[in-house]
């Protein structure tokens, strides 16, 4: 009983660690082709332009779309960090437990 808990508990988080990796690698796709193949995917429409208390326009159309594409790369900078770190965890929390599972089994 004590040996198949253990298994178990190898096979889950063995599995746990894979998923993590997928997800990540997924994330990873998906940045890759909004980047390379849909460039327009992350523009957002911005209603209106940024005003102050009395009304006046603070913010020129072409200050808008320079700090809209500044906050995209930003985005997307997070978005591989993200999905970078999700892969640097996942992959040695599944390799380390599938190489027991490998040795005991």
């Amino acid at each position: 009983m004590k040996g198949n808990l253990r298994l178990l508990y190898l096979y889950l988080f063995s599995f746990i660690g894979l998923l993590i990796v997928v997800i990540g690698g997924i994330q990873l796709v998906n940045l890759g082709m909004k980047m390379v193949f849909f460039k327009d995917a992350d523009r957002y429409f911005i209603a209106q332009p940024v005003m102050n208390e009395k009304g006046v326009v603070v913010e020129s159309k072409e200050e808008m779309e320079k700090r809209q594409e500044i906050e995209m790369r930003n985005q997307k900078q997070r978005d591989f960090v993200n999905s970078f770190s999700m892969i640097v965890v996942g992959l040695p929390l599944y390799l380390y437990h599938w190489a027991i599972i490998k040795k005991e089994v």
